[in-house]
């Protein structure tokens, strides 16, 4: 992975951001969605980054190819949320334990260091080591676990959830 570089996703990269996430719909119950998108449904999704502001997303590239990304989402859609933002991160299988991770995470929080950010959380279905240890990295907290919200696979799964400041001291 000497080739990585980490930049803002652009359109071209929708079709590879659907490949990552549609192996974790299918094989995983890392994400709740129980169906694999379509290329055009994920491009709904995706036209809610943009180039500035707190609704950001990053890919990492290995010699063209889309090793993972790193996004900022709306929390909730009421007003007083606005400064909250739920971060979502998915790496390619084959890069898994390569550092991809800290490295979108560490280009996302930086382009975001002068937002109105007030609050980042993260959610994530238990068990799930890697990404407890990842954000564990960025100096989240766990506020609580909600168990048993999500039913995949013929089973529930409990989910984590993480807050960090928006500026840490």
């Amino acid at each position: 992975m000497s080739s990585l570089i980490i930049r803002p996703a652009a359109d071209a990269d929708v079709p590879q951001l659907t490949e990552i996430y549609n192996y974790y719909v299918i094989h995983t119950p890392i994400t709740f969605d129980v169906e694999p998108y379509t290329i055009e449904r994920r491009e709904t999704w995706f036209s809610q980054f943009a180039a500035s502001g707190r609704y950001r997303i990053f890919v990492a590239e290995n010699n063209g190819v889309v090793a993972g990304y790193a996004c900022t989402t709306r929390f909730r859609p009421k007003a007083a949320y606005e400064t909250t933002v739920e971060m979502s991160i998915y790496c390619a299988q084959e890069a898994i334990g390569k550092g991809i991770g800290s490295r979108l995470y560490a280009a996302l929080f930086a382009a975001l260091r002068d937002e109105d950010i007030h609050r980042y959380v993260a959610g994530y279905t238990l068990p799930n080591p890697v990404s407890a240890a990842l954000h564990d990295r960025f100096s989240f907290k766990r506020v609580g676990v909600f168990t048993e919200v999500g039913r995949k696979f013929g089973r529930y799964w409990d989910v984590a959830w993480n807050e960090r400041p928006g500026k840490l001291d």
